[in-house]
C-alpha cells in the first residue's frame, strides 16, 4: 500500500499550556501513585502536559502545564479527591524563552531552571491580548489595575452602558490574583478574556528565597527587575506568616544573584500545644498532640526548619 501523509484538519492548533506548577507528594513513597494518576488524567485531557521534576527540598514530583489557574485547581482537586493524594503544589508560573551568550535557545518552565545570569543574553516572556468588559463607572479603577500589572491600555469602546477595554499585559503578572482583584474593584461585574500574543524581551531576573541561610529552589520565581524589590519584600512577609516559629531564630531572605533585597526574621519559639491543658486528663493531651502530628505531615523538613505546604503557594495568598 502506498504511504499516505496524514494531515490535520484545517484550523487545528495544538493546545499549548500557559501555566506551569510543580506537583509533589507529601510522602516520596507516593510519587509513583502521583505519576500514574496524572497519566490517567492526561488520557482524557489533551491540554495536560507533564514532565518529571526533582527538588532538593520537595523530592521527586511532576511539573504540569495547564491552560489556566482554573484548570490547575480542577486537576489538583481531582488528584486529591479521586486518587487520595496529599500534595504540595508550588507557585504557578509561565514559560520563558532564554537565549544564552553562545546563541543556544532554551524554553524554561521553572525559575530554578534558569542558567547562571552570566551565561544569559536575553529573556523573553509571554504577553497576552486581553479584553475586559465592565460598566462605564469602573473604567478608571480597571485602568489602574492594568497599569499595576505592567499592562498597556490599547483601546476603549462602548456597548450601551458598558465599556470594552482592550489591553496587553505580561502573562506572569495575571497568574495570581488578577481575576480576584478585577471582581473586587468592579463589584463582580467585570468579565475578562484573553489570548496569547507573543514573547517579548524584558529585563527579567530570578528571585531566590533563603530559609535559615539555605536557598529553597521550589520558591524561586521570575520577575521584572522594576518589581523585584517589592515582590521580594511581599513574599518574605507572607513566608513569615505561614512558616511556624522554630526553637531558634530563622532568617527569611530574598535575593537576586548574590545580592539580598529583602529580609524578615522569625524569632525563636517553642510551641507547646498542651499549654492550655491542666489536670490529669492524659487522653486530652494525646488527642491534641495527635492533631499536631497530623498537621506536621504536610510539612517538609528543610535543614532544621519545617516548611508547611502553604509556603509554596504564597503568591496565591490574598493580602
Amino acid at each position: 500500500m502506498p504511504n499516505h501523509v496524514i494531515e490535520p484538519l484545517p484550523g487545528y492548533k495544538e493546545i499549548k499550556p500557559f501555566v506551569y506548577a510543580g506537583f509533589f507528594p507529601v510522602s516520596n513513597e507516593d510519587y509513583q501513585n502521583l505519576k500514574d494518576a496524572v497519566e490517567k488524567l492526561a488520557l482524557s485531557d489533551s491540554a495536560l502536559q507533564f514532565a518529571p521534576e526533582n527538588s532538593p527540598v520537595l523530592g521527586f514530583g511532576i511539573r504540569i502545564g495547564f491552560l489556566g489557574l482554573l484548570h490547575m485547581d480542577i486537576i489538583r482537586e481531582r488528584l486529591e479527591r479521586e486518587y487520595g493524594l496529599d500534595l504540595v503544589v508550588t507557585n504557578p508560573s509561565t514559560d520563558y524563552h532564554v537565549v544564552l551568550m553562545n546563541g543556544e535557545e532554551l524554553d524554561i518552565k521553572s525559575a530554578s531552571d534558569l542558567p547562571d545570569t552570566s551565561k544569559v543574553h536575553e529573556i523573553a516572556e509571554p504577553w497576552i491580548k486581553g479584553e475586559i468588559i465592565v460598566p462605564s463607572e469602573y473604567i478608571g479603577a480597571v485602568l489602574q489595575l492594568i497599569v499595576s500589572k505592567r499592562g498597556l491600555h490599547k483601546n476603549i469602546s462602548y456597548i450601551e452602558n458598558r465599556a470594552v477595554i482592550a489591553f496587553e499585559a505580561p502573562m506572569a503578572n495575571l497568574l495570581t490574583d488578577f481575576y480576584d482583584q478585577l471582581k473586587s474593584i468592579t463589584s463582580g461585574y467585570g468579565s475578562f478574556n484573553y489570548e496569547l500574543d507573543d514573547y517579548r524581551i524584558q529585563d527579567l531576573v530570578r528571585i531566590d528565597f533563603y530559609v535559615a541561610g539555605e536557598m529553597v529552589d521550589a520558591l524561586s520565581i521570575m520577575a521584572h527587575r522594576s518589581e523585584s524589590q517589592n515582590i521580594g519584600r511581599t513574599i518574605t512577609k507572607k513566608l513569615k506568616e505561614v512558616i511556624p516559629r522554630q526553637n531558634f531564630e530563622v532568617a527569611l531572605q530574598a535575593a537576586i544573584g548574590g545580592k539580598f533585597i529583602a529580609r524578615e526574621d522569625l524569632s525563636a519559639y517553642r510551641k507547646d500545644v498542651t499549654t492550655g491543658l491542666y489536670g490529669g486528663d492524659v487522653s486530652r493531651k494525646k488527642k491534641v498532640l495527635a492533631k499536631q502530628a497530623k498537621g506536621k505531615k504536610r510539612m517538609k523538613r528543610f535543614g532544621k526548619v519545617d516548611i508547611p505546604s502553604e509556603a509554596f503557594t504564597v503568591m496565591l495568598k490574598r493580602d
